[in-house]
Order: structure tokens, then C-alpha cells, then sequence
């Protein structure tokens, strides 16, 4: 039998829409339709892989231009984008080692819906995925199921 905390809590929790451990999601401020993303509860931060980072003030506001191959294997793609700076940070990666990035805020769109997140910036060609979406960015939005992949763009044939 379900205690009444346990009711609210399954209550609480059914608000928000499920999304799998990899999503493809869209930065439509960077000009990227769509990129896969592994969604990563262990990131605080979201990370996006960038290269020929070449920063530079236009009006008085620290910007920065930055090169990207949004699909992995595929170097025929490249998208330059340009975005304010809003911080420098010390990262620690997962295997311990320290880099200094520069962070951005831009929108963010998966599953419907958009709103701003920072991003840090790190050279990731090598990585299997060329974003991470950190806890930070995900908090109070989705429940992610570890065991699912795609939810938000897979098609459904037999639903209406």
C-alpha cells in the first residue's frame, strides 16, 4: 500500500517528460539544428564541442567566435557561431583533469520546449558524443530514464 507521501511524490514526478540517456536537441542561437547530446546527470554544466575559439569584443561585450562539426564523423559540416561570454571556469573533466573554458548562455530546444542554458566550451572531436547536457540545465524539467534513447524524436506508428 502507497503511503500519501509516496502518492504526492509519483504526482510530482509525472509532470515532467521522460527523455532517454541521448537526445537530439537543437541551439537555435548558434544556428545548430539539431545535435545529439548524451544527457549527463553527473555534469553540473553542459559542454559543447568547439574548436578555432577566437574570442573578441564588439561594443564593449566580451564575444566569442567558435567553429563546430555538429554531427560526429561528418567534417563537411561546419558551422561557425558567435556568443557572449558570460564566464571563464575551471572544469574538471571525468577523468580528472583540469581545463579553463569559456562559458556562453544560449537556448536550448528538446522535447518542445526551449530555454537558456550555459554551455562551457571544450574541444570534444574525439568524444562519442558532441555535447553533454548537465544536471544543471535539466533540473526541474525532465525525469531521465537511463534505459531509453531518442524519446523525443522517435515516431510512434501506432499512435494517432
Amino acid at each position: 500500500m502507497e503511503s500519501s507521501k509516496d502518492i504526492k511524490l509519483i504526482k510530482r514526478i509525472r509532470k515532467y517528460p521522460v527523455i532517454g540517456w541521448r537526445e537530439w536537441v537543437g541551439l537555435p542561437e548558434l544556428g545548430i539544428a539539431k545535435i545529439k547530446a548524451k544527457i549527463d546527470t553527473g555534469a553540473r554544466t553542459s559542454a559543447l564541442h568547439a574548436f578555432s575559439l577566437r574570442p573578441f569584443i564588439e561594443e564593449g561585450k566580451h564575444k566569442i567566435r567558435f567553429d563546430i562539426h555538429p554531427l560526429q564523423h561528418n567534417i563537411s559540416e561546419l558551422i561557425t557561431c558567435v556568443a557572449d561570454i558570460v564566464d571563464r571556469r575551471l572544469v574538471t573533466d571525468s577523468g580528472g583533469h583540469e581545463e579553463e573554458r569559456y562559458v556562453i548562455t544560449t537556448p536550448v530546444v528538446i522535447a518542445g520546449q526551449l530555454w537558456p542554458i550555459e554551455i562551457t566550451l571544450t574541444e570534444r572531436e574525439n568524444m562519442l558524443f558532441r555535447m553533454l547536457l548537465g544536471r544543471s540545465a535539466l533540473r526541474k524539467r525532465f525525469i531521465v530514464n537511463p534505459a531509453r534513447s531518442f524519446v523525443t524524436t522517435r515516431t510512434h506508428k501506432n499512435r494517432p
